[in-house]
């Protein structure tokens, strides 16, 4: 279904692209030896033809024995695993392999005697602090399943989550904190107890020493996150079977429920162990820079798993890109860590170029051992791609991916053939993922033309394996659209290299008088007028033409222009790059846009905004004044 190859016959891309789709059980049993399994695997996978699959089925292991005992055994015990910096508290704490595999097994142990043991699940509740990792390991290290939520998450999104996954534990902590704000988290929790329907067995918190709320306050039954620590003895992993749940990790769910995705415990360590050196060209005992956040499936993969599994260090950040102290902030933990890779999202690059247009924070520090800049999250524009190349003068690598996948769909692989750069392409599929372009009717298209993303079953491993207790919302939502395929849910094309162009999600695709347009590629065009920082295109409704598009921008730091002077110009820029077809006419100057903690624009949010909705702020928003000042600052579209 238009999957096509990328480059001649005979590239090592090409051919272990080709050995992946053309025999993936035998492809990934070959993988399979990247680990150290209690019972090795002697079956790759086991596919029913339709929608299910199960990876290395008759496989036994313990993901934190991959983690952290095997580099211990080996003699690697005083490597460094994580570096927590923290630009909230001017700390910076290193923790060993040895430091981790000690605090991970200690608090296995004090799980169990709280009752935790296999297939149970602890809804885990926390900062960007490392017992957040702690907890997590912790959790896997009993084969019980982790279900992490962003720390600060409202009461009624706990509540959600302590429902749906039925967890028998919540281990938390007492807050986190933000350049302008402490968040207590501990009345949150007891909030979302009282409105839950279930109720866990036992609750565990971290108590920060900067968060002026303590445990003895709450209910004398919650303990103490370091007490337990300290009075247990350390437990080894329990060896699971390879298709035993790891973690559920919830969607952000902003109109419906949300969907608490099912990664499994063997094909995601097999694609972990994968993907860190063929993806990022990370080795053991090099350093990869992750600002992203432990409840987004980016913080799951590549701050915690993938870097541990790779015997790598990570770098575990509690601060923002700009503010903390200044727009430099990434660079100086670059630099300070000697991090090979950076990978964030591009809302976080556009807030540092808006802050920084000229870059002089970033020849600040020395970034010698910086190898690449990584991009995901959305898709990276290419004004901002062209910034990040001409200010770092390094790599820079957009790919794509969902919580769904696990980790990336589409890559350019630096560790395994490195490709030419095409700006607003993420680059070719990653082994295992056969991407196809389709038409409404499932129809393969030509090169070149827009359509819908999906790809073939079974997905790889590492990918979702289900929706926890919703087994028919799996099929409705991901498979019935185009029987055999996966549908993304995104837009975009191929082109005749085998490059893919991923344009937005198929909600953002909006109608104006018959003609069906890519809001990212308007974007896209508008982010190129060097007085735009930033920039979110929507479709509102119009009573002539259904749909038209207004443009809402962010001024770069220092730019001074006319609002009107500036709708002209990108009404003319828009006409000449684009097309007059776009019937672009309208452009609204904001402060700033609102965000998902992960670095998403919440498109749908400011659509119902502008449109006259009673809209309440989403549970993933990043800071909801900003939501409050965009609604202030635009008018509304009524029809």
């Amino acid at each position: 279904m238009g999957e096509r190859n990328v480059q001649q016959p005979g590239s090592i891309y090409q051919e272990v692209f080709d050995r992946s789709v053309a025999d993936p059980a035998a492809f990934w049993l070959e993988q399979a030896e990247l680990l150290d399994w209690h019972t090795p695997p002697t079956r790759g996978l086991d596919y029913d033809g339709a929608e299910s699959w199960n990876w290395y089925p008759d496989g036994r292991l313990n993901i934190t024995y991959q983690a952290l005992d095997r580099w211990v055994q080996s003699g690697r015990g005083d490597q460094p695993a994580v570096i927590w910096d923290s630009a909230m508290t001017n700390q910076q704490i290193t923790y060993t392999y040895a430091d981790m595999l000690d605090k991970v097994a200690r608090l296995a142990g004090a799980l169990r005697a709280n009752g935790i043991s296999h297939g149970d699940r602890v809804l885990i509740y926390m900062p960007m602090i490392p017992e957040a990792l702690i907890a997590m390991l912790a959790v896997a290290r009993l084969g019980a399943v982790h279900v992490v939520t962003f720390g600060g998450f409202a009461p009624k999104e706990v509540a959600t989550r302590l429902d749906d996954s039925q967890a028998k534990a919540v281990i938390a902590a007492n807050g986190g904190i933000e350049p302008a704000r402490t968040i207590r988290y501990l009345p949150n929790l007891v909030e979302a107890l009282e409105m839950a329907e279930h109720h866990p067995d036992a609750v565990v918190v971290k108590q920060r020493d900067e968060i002026d709320d303590e445990l003895a306050d709450y209910d004398p039954s919650w303990v103490d996150f370091d007490e337990q620590l300290a009075s247990h003895e350390p437990v080894d992993a329990v060896p699971v079977t390879a298709t035993d749940p790891l973690y559920l990790l919830h969607t952000s769910g902003t109109t419906s429920k949300p969907k608490a995705v099912i990664r499994d415990q063997g094909g995601y360590a097999v694609a972990a162990a994968w993907s860190l050196p063929n993806i990022f060209n990370i080795q053991p005992s090099e350093t990869i820079f992750v600002a992203s956040d432990v409840g987004w499936v980016v913080g799951h993969t590549y701050i915690v798993y993938a870097p541990l599994i790779g015997g790598a260090t990570t770098v575990v950040y509690e601060g923002k890109p700009v503010g903390t102290p200044d727009a430099g902030a990434f660079w100086r933990v670059a630099s300070d860590h000697k991090a090979k890779v950076i990978f964030s999202a591009p809302t976080a690059y556009r807030a540092i170029r808006a802050a920084d247009p000229e870059g002089d924070l970033w020849r600040q520090y020395d970034l010698s051992q910086l190898e690449s800049v990584f991009s995901a999250g959305e898709r990276l524009d290419e004004d901002t791609y062209h910034w990040l190349v001409e200010v770092t003068n390094k790599p820079v690598i957009d790919h794509w991916w969902q919580t769904e996948s696990g980790w990336p769909i589409v890559a350019n692989l630096r560790g395994l053939d490195p490709m030419p750069m095409k700006p607003g392409s993420p680059s070719v599929p990653v082994p295992g993922y056969q991407v196809g372009v389709v038409n409404p009717l499932g129809e393969p298209v030509e090169p070149g033309m827009e359509g819908n993303i999906v790809i073939k079953l079974p997905l790889p491993p590492g990918a979702m394996v289900g929706l926890f207790g919703e087994p028919e919302r799996f099929h409705t939502s991901y498979m019935a659209a185009f029987p055999g395929y996966y549908e993304t849910g995104d837009t975009g094309y191929i082109d005749d290299d085998g490059y893919v162009f991923v344009l937005g999600r198929s909600d953002d695709v909006i109608n104006v008088a018959g003609h069906r347009l890519s809001t990212g590629t308007l974007e896209a065009v508008i982010a190129q007028h060097p007085a735009v920082a930033e920039t979110a295109v929507i479709g509102v409704h119009d009573g002539i033409k259904g749909q038209k598009p207004v443009a809402y921008v962010v001024l770069t730091a220092g730019a001074d222009m006319d609002p009107g002077q500036l709708t002209d110009e990108l009404v003319a820029k828009v006409r000449k790059d684009f097309g007059a077809v776009a019937a672009f006419r309208d452009v609204e100057v904001v402060s700033a846009l609102p965000k998902t903690r992960s670095g998403k624009i919440l498109r749908r949010t400011m659509r119902s905004i502008v449109e006259g909705d009673e809209v309440a702020a989403p549970a993933t928003i990043e800071d909801p004044g900003v939501l409050e000042a965009f609604a202030g600052q635009t008018r509304r579209w009524e029809n």
